[in-house]
């Protein structure tokens, strides 16, 4: 199956990262290489793109998506939080600019072998990462009612988590479910008919919950969003595409923690701690789609993109 990858937010990022032929970028989430061909064709053959998945089919995609560009290129099979190694990939000076997509790529969706789909009767699986060992099978048919419901509740943002749940452990009392057609049967089941008759899909929310489980996004994402400014060049960016609020939610509380890290208590007219931002804000409020992005691409509908600029010793001094 052709990894087909529609980049989302395109020319805002490529605006937000500011690329420079001879600067080292990271695209963490290369996906199809949709940001990342736009990152390598702005480097005019000057320069290194690190580019980075944890999907095997992303990265070989992207390379060869990426062959006709003549930019230096590395592609690592790793998680976007793992900063050591992004560390050592672009050098002691650091990275001029670093861009995670955090939305599930089109081929995962679309592809029936992989189980992220509601609209595909395919095995539970749901793994970005095809060596990781917990799938959507384990989640499903191993976890308990209450954790269930829980993860349907907290990561879905689902008001029929405890329908869900419990439907779910009767079901699998029965005999185990096996595939994402089983499970969305089952979600239809609990979801009152008057509800299903509303907004998205009725399974939309719960699988959204399970592969975040699976795959420990939120973890991921606020280690990431921590820690990668740390291995940003002065003047370096760090921009981060999300797709939904407890993403978002992480994104912004971390840059928020980078731009106001004084740790004084309040009534205390001067700061005593010394810590100092180490970054700058660049965008206020999160870039979306515009009309004609949404037109084209329904599903960039829910994209946000949040930017900070890493600030040289002296800016800090200031």
């Amino acid at each position: 199956m052709e990894f087909r990858h529609v980049p989302v937010l395109f020319n805002e990022t490529m605006e937000a990262l500011k690329v420079t032929p001879g600067g080292t970028y990271i695209d963490g989430t290369t996906g199809g290489g949709g940001h990342s061909s736009g990152i390598c064709q702005r480097l005019e053959g000057k320069g290194l793109l690190v580019a980075v998945d944890r999907d095997m089919d992303a990265l070989r995609a992207s390379e060869k998506r990426l062959e006709p560009y003549s930019c230096s290129k590395k592609f690592v099979h790793t998680n976007y939080s793992d900063i050591e190694t992004l560390k050592n990939q672009c050098g002691p000076r650091g990275a001029d600019g670093i861009l995670l997509d955090l939305g599930v790529s089109s081929f995962q969706l679309d592809n029936p072998d992989r189980g992220f789909s509601y609209m595909h009767d395919a095995p539970l699986d749901m793994r970005m990462d095809e060596d990781d060992s917990l799938t959507a099978y384990d989640v499903v048919n191993k976890y308990d009612q209450k954790e269930l419901e829980r993860i349907i509740r907290e990561y879905g943002e689902e008001r029929w988590a405890s329908r869900i749940a419990q439907f779910i452990v009767r079901s699998r009392d029965n005999s185990p479910l096996m595939s994402t057609g089983e499970l969305v049967d089952v979600i239809k089941a609990a979801i009152p008919a008057r509800a299903r008759r509303e907004g998205p899909h009725p399974a939309k929310r719960t699988f959204q919950a399970i592969r975040i489980e699976v795959n420990g996004e939120l973890d991921h994402v606020r280690k990431a969003a921590e820690s990668l400014p740390d291995i940003l060049a002065p003047g370096g960016r760090l921009a981060i595409i999300t797709f939904h609020s407890l993403e978002d939610r992480i994104v912004k509380q971390a840059f928020n923690k980078r731009l106001n890290p004084c740790t004084c208590p309040k009534n205390i007219p001067v700061c005593v701690c010394g810590k100092v931002p180490d970054v700058k804000k660049v965008t206020g409020k999160p870039v979306v789609p515009g009309k004609e992005e949404l037109e084209a691409n329904p599903r960039a509908r829910s994209a946000k993109l949040r930017v900070i600029e890493k600030l040289d010793a002296a800016s800090r001094e200031e």
